[in-house]
């Protein structure tokens, strides 16, 4: 700022953070992942440009993958994931939930899952007195391949997941992370599932009851899947990178 270099801040959530919103007054462009900022002063909203969040190549080449309806004849492919502690709540929620879903899907889903190490042996246990068909894997190396494989996701809100979400296309239940700090996976969630891209569920209302239930009405209803699978499309930005990189081009070369 004191030599008046041009500056470009990029904000990854949908709520500005705290080392942004710092420096924000000083900044040429606030590069946006979302298309409204919160916590943003208001003096300074004339510096947002949409960019949205670039998305890493694995994912790029998935962009856009036509989405498979999940029609009643086939099994019904849910990708289940979060970090360290998303991945111990879905663990302990989602066996309960499971064994509330009515047979006929019992039998015809396929859950992929993410877990901790210390939960994998008792998840699999769970689910193989269930007779679900599971994958349950502490890490999954080629995660935007069975994001693009599945008919629904249920995971975490934060940003890249959002970003990777709207790239290939996928319809998902948005659980945010509880308590984070200035509550950035809501304000994501808000404004996918406000796209029609997805649903908001706060953990702290999730019962296994109300899982299922959710589970099983989306299950029958792939016209609804379809079309949040498309509005997810339009939430995402699978140019980002190039829309960022335009950014920082245009400030370069200005006299």
């Amino acid at each position: 700022a004191r030599l008046r270099m041009p500056t470009v801040l990029h904000e990854q959530n949908a709520v500005i953070g705290r080392a942004n919103r710092a420096l924000a007054k000083w900044a040429t462009v606030i590069a946006s992942s979302f298309p409204t900022i919160a916590n943003l002063p208001p003096a300074l909203a004339s510096k947002i440009e949409l960019t949205g969040n670039p998305v890493r190549s694995a994912v790029m080449k998935l962009a856009r993958t036509p989405y498979d309806k999940p029609t009643a004849d086939k099994v019904f492919r849910l990708l289940v994931f979060g970090g360290s502690q998303g991945a111990r709540f879905f663990s302990d929620i989602m066996p309960p939930a499971v064994a509330e879903l009515p047979g006929p899907l019992r039998r015809k889903i396929k859950i992929t899952q993410q877990s901790r190490s210390e939960d994998i042996k008792t998840l699999k246990a769970k689910y193989e007195e269930l007779g679900i068909e599971h994958d349950v894997q502490e890490f999954f190396s080629d995660l935007p391949r069975r994001i693009a494989a599945a008919h629904l996701v249920l995971c975490r809100s934060g940003a890249s997941t959002i970003a990777e979400l709207g790239v290939i296309g996928r319809p998902a239940l948005l659980v945010p992370l509880p308590h984070a700090v200035d509550n950035d996976q809501q304000r994501n969630a808000e404004s996918f599932a406000a796209s029609g891209g997805g649903w908001l569920l706060r953990q702290h209302e999730i019962t296994p009851e109300m899982l299922a239930a959710v589970l099983t009405r989306l299950r029958y209803q792939d016209a609804e899947l379809a079309e949040a699978a498309r509005a997810a499309l339009g939430h995402g930005r699978p140019d980002a990178a190039e829309r960022l990189a335009d950014v920082v081009e245009r400030l370069a070369a200005a006299p």
